[in-house]
C-alpha cells in the first residue's frame, strides 16, 4: 500500500491549474498538518505566528515598512503563496506579493495588546500569509508596537530569524529600492520547490511499514481528554487566553528535553486527571541536508503520549526511540494510531516548544532596535501550550484556552509543571 506521502505526491503531480496561473507548489507534511487543523476548526481559523516589537513612537515609517515587506514577499515564494486545495490536494498557489501594513487605533481604555488581540482574532484566512500591524501602546505611551504576523504554513523557527533579519535590511534600503530581479525570483522559486520535494522524499521514506507499526503501537492508548471549547462561558471583554510565566536559572546546556516532557505530563495530570494517555505535540526536525535554507515550514510535529506513572528514565528511553521515527509525517502518524485501534482524531491536548533566544537577531528599523515583547491573552489553538526559552535565564511560559480550561485549574497545572522542573531528577544507578 502506498504511504500517505506517496499518495500525496502522486496526486500533486497530476495537478494542473490550466488557467495560465503560476504552477502550484507542493506542501510539506508540516503544512499538510496545518491544512488539516484549519479544516477541522469550525471557523476555519489558521494557526498564526506573531512577533511583537516595541519601538519609540514615530520610529516606524509604515510606507517604508510596506515596501520592505513587499520586497521580501517578492523574493520568497512562501510569503506570497496562499494555501489552497485543488481537486482535494493541498498546495500553495503563488500570487503577486501583498503585505498589508495596518495601523490600529486604541479606543479609550484600550492599549496595544487589546487591539492587537482583536486584529489577530479577525484574521481573514484567505488573505496573504504575512501581515504587519502597528499600534500605539495606549494613550500617552512613548511606545508603539509592531506585530509581524505569519500564517504558520509559511514559517518555522528557522524562517522567523531570517525574516526579521531581512526585513530590517530591506527597510534600510528605503522606498526607492528595486524589487528582486526576475532571475533572483526564479532562482529562489526553484530552490523552494526543490527543498519541499526533498522533504517529501524524506517523509516518504519515513512512512515505511515499520515506522507505521511503531507509531501504531506507541499511540494505541492515546485519546484526547480536553472537552470542547465553551466560548459562551467567557465573560464579555475577557481575553480568550490565559497565561502564566516563570523565570528559572538556566542550566549551561539547557534543560534536557525528557525533563520538559515529564513536566508537561505533570501538568496534563492536573488538567485532565491521572491515568489518561493524552497526546502532546512538539516540533522537531529541519530542512533536508541537501536543501537550500529557504523560508518555509519544515518542522514536523512529533506526538508524545503523556502516560502518568512513567519514571523519568522511561521517558528518556522512549523519547530517544521516538526520535528514530520523528520524520514520519503527522497525518501518517494519526493514520497509524487509528489503524491500531486508537480513537484519536488528530487533535492535540498540549504543545511544547523550546527556543534559544540567543539565536534571535534583533529587528532594527532605521537604526533603532525594537524590543521584543509578549502580548498575553491571545486565542490559543489547543487546550494548553508550554514554551521554554533558553537565554541568560530559562523563561517558562504556559498559555491555555479559557473556553476549555478554567484559570484556577490551569494555574494549578502550571505550578505542577514548574515544580517538576525545580525537582532534580533522581540519578541513575
Amino acid at each position: 500500500m502506498l504511504s500517505i506521502t506517496s499518495q500525496y505526491l502522486a496526486r500533486f503531480r497530476r495537478l494542473d491549474a490550466g488557467d495560465g496561473a503560476p504552477a502550484p507548489l507542493p506542501v510539506t507534511g508540516a503544512q499538510r498538518r496545518f491544512a488539516l487543523v484549519r479544516a477541522m476548526d469550525p471557523d476555519g481559523r489558521p494557526d498564526l505566528v506573531p512577533m511583537f516589537f516595541a519601538f519609540p513612537h514615530g520610529t516606524v515609517d509604515p510606507v517604508r515598512l510596506a515596501a520592505a515587506a513587499r520586497r521580501l514577499a517578492a523574493l520568497h515564494p512562501v510569503l506570497r503563496s496562499r494555501l489552497t486545495v485543488l481537486r482535494g490536494t493541498p498546495a500553495l498557489r503563488p500570487e503577486e506579493p501583498q503585505v498589508p501594513v495596518t495601523r490600529l487605533t486604541c479606543a479609550p481604555g484600550e492599549d496595544a495588546a487589546t487591539v492587537l488581540r482583536r486584529a489577530l482574532a479577525g484574521w481573514a484566512p484567505d488573505g496573504p500569509p504575512l501581515r504587519l500591524f502597528l499600534a500605539q501602546d495606549g494613550p500617552g505611551s512613548a511606545d508603539e508596537v509592531l506585530a509581524v504576523v505569519l500564517d504558520h504554513t509559511a514559517c518555522d523557527g528557522q524562517s522567523l530569524a531570517r525574516i526579521v533579519e531581512e526585513l530590517g535590511a530591506a527597510y534600510e534600503e528605503g522606498t526607492g529600492a528595486e524589487r528582486p530581479s526576475a532571475h533572483e525570483v526564479a532562482t529562489e522559486l526553484a530552490a523552494y520547490r526543490d527543498a519541499v520535494l526533498l522533504q517529501l522524499e524524506a517523509e516518504e521514506r519515513a512512512g515505511s511499514p515499520a515506522a507505521m507499526a511503531y507509531w501504531g503501537e506507541r499511540l494505541r492508548a492515546v485519546r484526547e481528554q480536553a472537552p470542547a471549547p465553551r466560548p459562551q462561558s467567557l465573560s464579555p471583554g475577557a481575553a480568550p487566553g490565559g497565561s502564566a510565566a516563570l523565570r528559572l536559572p538556566a542550566p549551561p546546556a539547557g534543560v534536557p528535553f525528557p525533563e520538559l516532557l515529564d513536566a508537561c505530563r505533570a501538568a496534563a495530570a492536573v488538567l485532565f486527571g491521572a491515568g489518561h494517555v493524552v497526546p502532546l505535540g512538539y516540533p522537531w526536525g529541519g530542512r533536508p541536508p541537501a536543501a537550500a535554507p529557504v523560508l518555509g515550514c519544515f518542522l514536523n510535529t512529533v506526538v508524545f503520549p503523556t502516560a502518568t506513572g512513567d519514571a523519568p528514565s522511561a521517558t528518556s528511553e522512549s523519547w530517544w526511540d521516538d526520535l528514530d521515527h520523528a520524520a514520519t509525517p503527522f497525518d501518517a502518524v494519526v493514520h497509524a494510531a487509528r489503524a491500531a485501534g486508537s480513537g484519536w482524531t488528530g487533535r492535540l491536548d498540549g504543545m511544547l516548544t523550546v527556543d534559544d533566544s540567543r539565536r534571535h537577531p534583533p529587528l532594527r528599523l532605521g537604526g533603532v532596535t525594537g524590543r521584543e515583547i509578549h502580548v498575553d491573552g491571545r486565542a490559543v489553538r489547543g487546550p494548553f501550550a508550554v514554551s521554554v526559552t533558553q537565554g541568560p535565564q530559562l523563561h517558562l511560559r504556559m498559555v491555555w484556552d479559557r473556553a476549555i480550561l478554567p484559570d484556577d485549574t490551569a494555574e494549578s497545572a502550571f505550578t505542577a509543571l514548574a515544580g517538576a522542573l525545580r525537582t532534580p531528577a533522581p540519578s541513575a544507578g
